[in-house]
């Protein structure tokens, strides 16, 4: 017995919020997301992804002659099904939430009504099961030896030296200065 991954899920969101600033919007001048909190617990044959993020626009109102930033803190939950390669043989499983994507504003706009904003946000979250776990390994009856491709690694200061010997020796007094052989100039 071992621990290792048992199960894993992925989860990509593509969702749009709608905020309303507290200003009739003119036009927006930036959007982006910040403070990615998130938690989980298993449910079931699933991992409930509960977090928030915090939108900030900044944007321009009262006929493009103010500008503020309007931040607002948005909640999700995910529930994101688990695959399993194993069922688990113990209660003791470890939930492991990796944030493939952080929330990410893909695009902001104005709402046709004119007082909200319209934010696309994309996030993307994997989440690993770690338990207990039977493994199979493989014996092999005679000795096995790995090879290593060794050609591939050589020494620089015995690859230079090899060139310095293998080249013609030139004059001191040439008007041209010397060229490296393995500079491109």
């Amino acid at each position: 017995m071992t621990k290792a991954v048992i199960a894993k899920g992925k989860h990509r969101s593509d969702s749009t919020v709608t905020l309303k600033p507290p200003n009739r919007p003119s036009s927006i001048l930036g959007c982006w997301v910040i403070n990615h909190t998130h938690q989980a617990k298993k449910v079931g044959a699933y991992v409930e992804v509960t977090g928030s993020f915090d939108v900030n626009v900044w944007y321009s109102h009262h006929d493009h002659s103010k500008t503020s930033v309007f931040t607002e803190s948005v909640p999700y939950k995910d529930k994101i099904a688990l695959h399993y390669r194993d069922e688990p043989t113990s209660k003791q499983e470890e939930t492991i939430v990796t944030v493939l994507q952080h929330p990410n504003c893909t695009e902001a706009s104005i709402s046709e009504c004119g007082q909200h904003f319209s934010i696309s946000i994309e996030r993307e979250l994997l989440v690993e099961m770690v338990g207990e776990t039977k493994v199979s390994v493989t014996i092999h009856p005679h000795p096995y030896d790995e090879e290593w491709p060794m050609s591939a690694v050589e020494s620089s200061s015995i690859v230079m030296e090899e060139k310095k010997a293998k080249e013609p020796h030139k004059n001191e007094h040439s008007p041209h200065p010397s060229q490296r052989r393995d500079s491109p100039f």
